[in-house]
């Protein structure tokens, strides 16, 4: 027993000292390459063999022939570790420096492609989340551009939606300040109009300014959802009358919802007008609120014929108009923005689908507790 314990002791102390030299050589190459570091622990194992084998056979006395036969096994066992710890720090290496390479792209073309070929897991863990990056970060530049076509989009209509009234104003003030007006209250009233256009398009402006910077206010209350669909029927039936359209609202179920009424009436309106500007006359547009699995959806359906596919991403995009759609009094292509923007801010969505001879949109809002 007593020589099992010596043997210990004199191995572990040979052992020690080899363990406390490599971790100071693996603290001096901490910012060399990895294969450095893989053949010092490579080596440091081996030689702490060696040197408990040493301090044993010095201790127990062995002879010369049976201390080298020792030292050779030991020393060919240096030479296979060192051998193999070379090899993988190599492919270790080779693989970190394809994927720094690959990640050098997202400064580039912004695109990650994983380096081809096995690596450890680690490394194939850290390729996968520079593809989801690059994924994210692809997304968000689309969305980025998508955004700033918008905007400038916007721009450009606002300001042609507004010389074309400004231009008006301006003719019909000066034929009323030179006397040479035909019918002054025609003109005085065609400047109210003017007015009252150009005053909902800043109100438009105004608002989805707040809903853009998440200053929105809303005081939500317990409403019905058949009070709110029949106060914008109410509202919007004059413009139906004018444009010779059937206003339907024979499917609403009396769901109660917990929105800020006032907004929401704006959402309905924006989503009936737009409607009802786009369905030819004798055409209709429907109505309808009923429950479904997640909450309540409100849909209002018209006869526009359809929109483009390609288009269907975009219409509650900033300043999206339909190509019909150019033109006054068709608006600042505002309407469907702010419609998506309430309804987020009451924790909802706003979709749209393409129809047999229209499209439909939807909005899901939650149910009242």
């Amino acid at each position: 027993m007593r020589d099992t314990v010596l043997i210990a002791l004199y191995a572990f102390a040979g052992a020690a000292a080899t363990g406390l030299a490599g971790a100071a050589a693996l603290r001096l190459l901490r910012r060399r390459s990895l294969t450095a570091s893989l053949t010092v622990v490579a080596a440091v194992g081996v030689i702490a063999m060696l040197a408990g084998t040493l301090a044993v056979a010095r201790a127990m006395f062995l002879s010369p022939h049976d201390l080298t036969v020792v030292t050779t096994v030991v020393a060919m066992a240096a030479v296979v570790s060192l051998a193999t710890a070379l090899l993988l720090g190599r492919r270790v290496v080779a693989r970190s420096r394809e994927l720094a390479v690959a990640a050098r792209s997202f400064g580039d073309s912004g695109d990650f492609a994983a380096p081809a070929g096995p690596a450890t897991a680690e490394l194939d863990a850290l390729s996968r989340e520079l593809a989801a990056t690059s994924a994210r970060l692809t997304e968000s530049r689309d969305r980025e551009r998508a955004l700033e076509t918008s905007r400038r989009e916007l721009v450009a209509w606002i300001s042609h939606d507004l010389r074309t009234p400004l231009a008006g104003l301006r003719a019909m003030s000066e034929a009323l300040e030179d006397g040479v007006a035909a019918d002054p209250d025609r003109y005085l009233r065609q400047i109210r109009t003017e007015v009252e256009r150009l005053d909902g398009m800043v109100g438009d402006l105004f608002e989805l300014s707040r809903i853009h910077a998440g200053t929105l206010p809303l005081t939500c209350s317990r409403i019905s959802l058949y009070d709110l669909v029949g106060d914008a029927l109410a509202g919007a039936d004059p413009l139906a009358r004018e444009y010779g359209v059937r206003l339907v609202g024979d499917r609403v179920e009396p769901v109660p919802v917990e929105v800020d009424g006032r907004e929401m009436s704006r959402v309905l309106g924006n989503l009936l007008v737009n409607a009802i500007r786009r369905t030819p006359a004798d055409g209709t547009v429907a109505i309808a609120a009923e429950r479904s699995p997640e909450g309540v959806v409100v849909s209002v359906t018209d006869g526009c014929g359809g929109i483009p596919e390609e288009d269907l991403s975009r219409v509650f995009d900033t300043g999206w108009r339909g190509t019909h759609a150019r033109t006054p009094p068709a608006g600042a292509g505002l309407g469907l923005a702010i419609v998506r923007g309430i309804v987020e801010a009451h924790r909802g969505r706003a979709t749209v689908r393409n129809i047999p001879g229209g499209c439909r949109f939807e909005v899901l809002l939650p149910t009242a507790p």
